[in-house]
Order: structure tokens, then C-alpha cells, then sequence
């Protein structure tokens, strides 16, 4: 079954129709003739916040896996493959979702269709031991390189533990714990891939320069026999109170370039006009070299040398306010701290100017302009609205959404949630090459001490 392709209003002309497989696969299809390619993009409803303690990791690392073979595309087929044909791909994991993409030659969308339907298939066919310890060890060392080794590189993972409980499904990230990957066993992902890499847990949407009619008898041909999977478990609450309460504060002291201020603020979740409005706040506040933390801090004061304050949009969760302040010299955070929370504060009792108004919902429209206007990026934008808030229409209109969020709204947000008592705080210190080394030496004394005792108490 399909829905007519009609232009909605605010849509800016653009038009998508829906269908669904017997097998419960959701498909979407929008036209675009003006370029010769395609975009192929399945989303499947799984990422991190599915996953269980001890387990972490395991959507991010089923993201790998799936690049390692199928039934009928050996080892690193399916890039040989789609690149051979001209088209490039990739994959990507949140706390929310797993996706898969391909943007390829008109002529050869057949190819990514057939390509993404025998991985969704019979990727266990090709399922082995091999292939797991290959990906994990790749997962293992993107984490050392993503995270472990590089200068605050662990920022996102300690202040996400900060802003959301133990327990939390959002507590971790979606690149796992060292421990939790090294204990995932093939019949885990196994079990993994049964639960959640299933038609009816599944959109997929098709993008270009697309004859529609044919496009669905591939699509059927080619994904209409995989079989339907309703076992799989409902996520974990993510609902929190709107305000943290209290301050929650770490201090980190590691060999960075220059100390740092970073915070998260709980703010409204995604797909609420709120949380349209938050967007609005943090851009006048820290989005660009216009904003006002970047005018006080960068230009006027002198006291940073980058400060940027981004959203973090969660449907299941409170979304995050990102701020993020790297200091200028000798700078000390207090004196960063102090004036940030005085432009906040600022912020909340004056609200923005009708300048600054104008300013952040062109920049905010410019944005989502540039995602749309690609057809990778409309297929990406349609697919997260089909999983995320059930209607992939949503995502021609998101624009005009944005435009019509006013200052009153926008004010009202930031005094409500940009305060000192809703706020999870990461402070870096840093410190010499030698103090690291010295440290490193301590904690490595401390572990082995513990294993001797526990070896003493056997």
C-alpha cells in the first residue's frame, strides 16, 4: 500500500510515498531526477540504548559485522562490490539506531538493493568465529583511537555517564566498554542479529533519480521472503525528571593541550516544538564565531580559544545541550565557568534580540537545507523520522517547524533548563608528559597490588 505523492505544505515541493511489505518492512521512496544517482538507506529500529549491562557494545560491533560477509558476498564484498559500481556507502551507530547507506549510479540501485537484502537475510550463513574476533579487534582499536588516545577523547563518554543514571538505558555509549566486547561470544551476536535485523524492525528508503514502480518490484523481489522476527523486547524507560537537581561535577586530569569546560544540559527530547526552541537557544548562545558565548569569551575576554554550545537530539531520552569551552593560556575554569553562567543567565531574563532570532533560524534552516538537499541525506532524514516518530512526512516539513518557533518560546526554554542545577560538568586539567607517565605508573602499582591480595586471599 502507498500514499500518494502530494507536496505538502512547507515541504519546499519535496514528496515521499510509503509502502510496507507483507513481512512488516516499511519503505519509503521520494523522486529526485535532477542528478543521475541514487540513495539507498536502512535503518534498523536497534542501537545502544537496547543493549544490557554487561553486553554494551554489541550494536556498534553488529554494525562491523555486517560488512563482513553474507550468504552470496564473501568478506569485504559488499565495498568491493558498490565501489566497483561507482557509489560509495558506509554505516553508523547511536544510542537510538543502526543504519546502512549506499548513494550509488542510477543504474545500479538494483545492485544495493540486492546487496543490503542478503546481509538482512542471511548474514548468519556467514556468521563465524573468523569474523568476530576480526571485528572485534577493529571495534577495540577504534575505540583506542576515537577515544582512549587521543586529547578528550573520553569527554563524551564520562559526561553522558554523568547526565543519565546507572541503570539508564543511555547511561553508555555506543562504542562499549573494552571488558563488555572482549565478553561478547558469537552466539551473542548471533541471538543479536535474530532479535533485531528483521523486515518488520526495519525502514528503508530509496532516494534520486527513481523509477518508483520498478524500484518496489526489486525491493519486493529482493527483501519480500525474508521473514518477520516479533520477539524482540521493548527499549527501557528513558524518561527522567526535566531538571537534574543538582550540579554533578568531575575533574579530569589528563595530558590535554589547554584546560577545558565542557557541560551537558538536560533539555526537552527530539520531535517536540521544546525542544525546536532549545535548538534555537544553544545556536544564538554558541553556534559559530556570531554567537554570544564566542563574542564574550573568544573576542571580547580573550579567556578561550573555542567555545561552541550544540544539541544533542534524543527521541527516547532527554536531549543534551553540548557546551564545550577550551580555555586560552593560563586561563583557569572558574573564570570561564563564572562568565558563561552570566551570559545564561543574561540569556534567560532578556531572551534573544529579533536579530539574533533571524540569525539562528536561518543558520538552523541553512542546516537542515543542506541535509535535504543531498539525496543520501533525505534518505537518512526520512528513514529517522519513520523509526523514530512513525511518520517519514514529518521530515519534509522539519523546516518549517524550526520558522515557526518564536522568541518567547526560545526564551522560555533556556530559563527553564539552562541553569547551574540541571547540568552535568566535566572539568580538564592538564598535566605534564611526566605526571601522566607518573600516574599511569601509580594506578598500574595500585591493580597489580589488588591482584596480589586477591591471589593472597585464595
Amino acid at each position: 500500500m502507498g500514499h500518494t505523492a502530494t507536496a505538502q505544505a512547507g515541504s519546499g515541493g519535496l514528496t515521499a510515498t510509503e509502502h510496507r511489505l507483507a513481512n512488516g518492512l516499511r519503505v519509503v521512496l521520494s523522486e529526485d531526477h535532477l542528478t543521475p544517482v541514487a540513495a539507498v538507506c536502512l535503518w534498523y529500529d536497534v542501537g545502544s540504548r537496547h543493549e544490557v549491562k554487561g553486553r554494551t557494545g554489541l550494536a556498534h560491533l553488529f554494525e562491523h559485522l555486517m560488512f563482513q560477509g553474507s550468504a552470496q558476498v564473501k568478506g569485504n564484498g559488499h565495498f568491493e562490490l558498490v565501489q566497483g559500481a561507482g557509489g560509495s556507502l558506509n554505516g553508523t551507530t547511536s544510542f537510538e539506531r543502526t543504519n546502512y547507506f549506499e548513494t550509488m549510479p542510477a543504474h545500479q540501485l538494483e545492485l544495493a538493493l540486492w546487496l543490503e537484502a542478503d546481509r538482512m537475510g542471511s548474514l548468519l550463513a556467514a556468521l563465524d568465529d573468523e569474523s568476530m574476533e576480526n571485528q572485534r579487534d577493529v571495534v577495540k582499536n577504534e575505540r583506542r583511537q576515537r577515544y582512549d588516545n587521543v586529547p578528550y577523547g573520553t569527554a563524551f563518554e564520562r559526561l553522558t555517564a554523568l547526565a543519565y543514571p546507572e541503570g539508564h538505558p543511555y547511561h553508555h555509549t555506543p562504542i562499549g566498554s573494552m571488558a563488555d566486547l572482549d565478553a561478547a561470544t558469537l552466539e551473542d551476536a548471533r541471538q543479536f542479529f535474530r532479535t533485531y535485523y528483521a523486515p518488520n524492525n526495519a525502514v528503508l528508503s530509496v532516494v534520486g533519480d527513481i523509477d518508483p514502480e520498478q524500484t518496489l518490484v526489486w525491493i519486493e523481489k529482493y527483501f519480500g521472503s525474508i521473514p518477520s522476527h516479533d520477539g524482540k523486547p521493548a527499549p527501557r524507560d528513558g524518561s527522567l525528571p526535566d531538571i537534574i537537581g543538582e550540579q554533578l561535577r568531575e575533574v579530569v586530569e589528563e595530558e590535554v593541550p589547554a584546560r577545558a569546560l565542557m557541560a551537558a544540559y538536560r533539555l526537552p527530547q527530539d520531535g517536540t516544538r521544546a525542544c525546536d526552541a532549545a535548538d534555537l537557544a544553544l545556536t544564538v548562545l554558541g553556534g559559530g564565531e556570531s554567537s554570544r558565548l564566542y563574542n564574550r569569551l573568544v573576542r571580547r575576554d580573550r579567556t578561550a580559544v573555542a567555545a561552541g554550545f550544540g544539541l544533542l537530539r534524543l527521541a527516547g531520552a532527554p536531549s543534551l545541550g553540548w557546551l564545550d569551552v577550551k580555555t586560552s593560556g593560563d586561563v583557569e575554569v572558574p573564570v570561564i565557568e563564572a562568565a558563561v553562567d552570566e551570559e545564561l543567565a543574561r540569556f534567560a531574563e532578556e531572551g534573544p534580540t529579533a536579530e539574533e532570532m533571524e540569525r539562528a533560524q536561518a543558520q538552523l534552516e541553512r542546516e537542515w537545507l543542506d541535509r535535504l538537499g543531498t539525496v543520501a541525506g533525505r534518505a537518512d532524514e526520512l528513514c529517522r523520522y519513520a523509526v523514530l516518530f512513525g511518520d517519514p512526512q514529518l521530515a519534509l516539513t522539519a523546516v518549517q517547524r524550526v520558522l515557526e518557533v518564536t522568541a518567547e518560546e526560545v526564551q522560555e526554554v533556556a530559563k527553564a533548563r539552562l541553569r547551574p542545577d540541571n547540568r552535568a560538568v566535566l572539568v580538564y586539567e592538564p598535566v605534564a608528559p611526566a605526571a601522566q607517565d607518573a600516574q599511569d605508573a601509580e594506578e598500574a602499582a595500585a591493580v597489580a597490588g589488588t591482584d596480589e591480595n586477591e591471589e593472597a586471599a585464595k
